[in-house]
């Protein structure tokens, strides 16, 4: 392993500690990349009517943030395992440059179809910042301070993916959608220098064994994720569950998810190492993160419906009222990694802690309905968020001190892929529930007199869509539509708007409930986390002989 020049001869197993002002001055840098590439996760939402209306292209709607998170979501586990060969600094270098160079394609786009290629290439480089956000922790700190720095690092995760929205729609009200992509320019750029200055280089030179890459295993793990990854998104919107371009990429991305298993199993330096997930350690915190990251995606994304479509609140505020589950985020992860530095990372008692909370908190938020007061709302999903930051770096730091130095980046980006990949899976499945739910609903609270007053195809309309409910041109017009047949009509309007608003709030806590099964389940699963990392017999076979961070 080559360092910087600067570097302290101090060495704690594979870890080299560095001048505390390096790294200080790195972590700064990294906490602000991860910021952008988490941000661009989610701030387009807010902005897309204005760009839709500039440069077209309704039908491609979803694609813009489809192309990011698929982009992002596969380069993770590739990135995490190359930086493991050749070292972190230069994949996150490029990773910021990338994202720079998508980011003003994309601000300069003229076309839809330009906006969704420059949005992949963006979420490239914002899957490799992602991946090596975390990672990068193990370069800077000792295995006894990962704790409290993991935490800072999920807390600005939750911080950005919560404020997305929010800042998307200010940026486009007062300047141009253009801006949303542009902002990203005077931020990114002092990181990349920095970078360049004072991130540590961390290459392995060994026997140069680890060099030659496993181009088929890489292909096949494309191949097989990236088809998986626009069925979960296409499903129950942009294409129906059964139809032959869902069904297709299912089918492809499945055959060849089990070919890529049977690559890496053959494979003398595969990109995805097999025996990591026979280390309990890693398997268990991969599966919790798998189904607490079902939770976190849809909690951002049906939390805000709640507010808007049941208890009344306006789009803007909506997505404000997403602010305490973000401080509960912050604060659950900052107190999780204090607590797991300062206690010497008890990590089985910790993790069942934070999913017994999350689980809690979820079932409270299922609970409520349009008679929920704000104050009631706000407590429960601040419970919540509290649970889900308790989780993040106790997971990862689970993962990433219980394996050899050599593949670290491989098993820490596993994590954050493994969660992805849960939160999309979770918002397929928990739409699909919704969009069944409240039809079902409507029927059942819908009095008769009003359905039968309604135009032909006006019914179906409203139980694929609660338009009246979230949009305010749609309501207005909508009791201006009734009250032509006088007063009896203005009285069908109002029992419209509640039957509407009551199978909503149905629908929305059905999804909860859904929600709330996963999570406990994730309790379960928590059970049989590892105590410590220093239980010698939980090691993968074939890196037992290898000494560990926490060793």
């Amino acid at each position: 392993m080559t360092i910087d020049k600067n570097v302290t001869n101090r060495r704690t197993d594979d870890f080299i500690q560095l001048p505390r002002r390096q790294v200080m001055l790195t972590m700064g840098g990294v906490m602000l990349a991860m910021f952008l590439s988490a941000l661009d996760q989610t701030v387009v939402g807010t902005a897309m009517p204005r760009i839709i209306t500039d440069l077209g292209g309704f039908d491609k709607f979803t694609w813009v943030t489809t192309a990011y998170l698929v982009a992002s979501t596969t380069a993770v586990p590739i990135v995490g395992r190359l930086s493991d060969i050749y070292g972190r600094k230069r994949f996150y270098i490029a990773g910021i440059i990338i994202f720079l160079i998508g980011s003003v394609l994309a601000g300069l786009s003229q076309t839809i179809n330009q906006l969704i290629v420059f949005r992949a290439i963006q979420g490239l480089g914002g899957g490799v910042i992602m991946a090596l956000s975390f990672v990068a922790i193990a370069d800077l700190f000792p295995p006894e301070e990962r704790g409290k720095y993991q935490g800072l690092i999920a807390g600005v995760f939750g911080l950005s993916s919560v404020i997305g929205p929010t800042l998307g729609g200010f940026i486009t009200d007062n300047l141009s959608w253009n801006w949303i992509f542009w902002i990203n320019v005077p931020l990114a750029v002092p990181v990349v220098v920095l970078f360049v200055k004072l991130f540590p280089e961390s290459r392995l030179q060994d026997d140069g064994e680890n060099q030659r890459l496993d181009y088929m295993g890489m292909i096949a793990l494309i191949l097989g994720l990236v088809p998986l990854l626009f069925a979960l998104s296409w499903g129950g919107a942009q294409y129906e569950w059964g139809s032959p371009q869902v069904i297709g990429a299912l089918v492809l991305g499945g055959i060849m998810s089990v070919a890529f298993v049977f690559i890496e199993a053959r494979a003398e330096q595969p990109i995805m190492p097999l025996d990591i997930y026979k280390n309990r350690m890693v398997s268990v915190s991969l599966i919790a993160g798998f189904l607490t990251g079902f939770g976190m995606f849809g909690a951002i994304i049906f939390i805000p419906l709640f507010f808007q479509g049941v208890l009344g609140a306006s789009a803007t505020s909506s997505g404000s009222f997403l602010t305490p589950m973000m401080l509960g985020i912050v604060f659950g992860a900052a107190i999780s990694g204090q607590i797991l530095s300062r206690t010497g990372g008890h990590y089985r008692a910790q993790a069942l802690v934070g999913t017994a909370i999350l689980t809690t908190g979820m079932f409270l938020i299922s609970q409520m309905n349009e008679d929920t007061s704000f104050v009631r709302a706000v407590f429960n999903i601040v419970i919540m968020g509290f649970g889900m930051g308790t989780t993040f770096p106790t997971f990862t730091l689970a993962v990433q001190n219980s394996v050899p130095f050599r593949i670290i980046g491989v098993a820490t980006s596993a994590t954050q892929f493994f969660r992805s990949v849960g939160g999309m899976l979770g918002l397929a499945i928990l739409g699909a529930v919704m969009a069944n739910r409240f039809a079902a609903n409507l029927s059942s609270n819908l009095p008769d007199a009003v359905a039968q007053s309604l135009q032909p195809g006006q019914l179906e309309a409203f139980r694929s869509n609660p338009q009246a409910l979230i949009n305010p041109e749609a309501m207005t017009a909508l009791r201006a539509g009734f009250e032509q047949a006088g007063p009896e009509g203005a009285i069908q309007a109002e029992q419209l708007l509640v039957a509407l608003r009551a199978s909503l709030a149905q629908a929305i806590g059905d999804i909860f409930l859904v929600t709330v099964a996963i999570l406990a389940l994730s309790f379960i699963v928590t059970i049989f986390l590892s105590s410590s990392t220093t239980e010698k017999e939980e090691k993968a076979p074939g890196i037992q002989s290898e000494p560990t961070p926490a060793d």
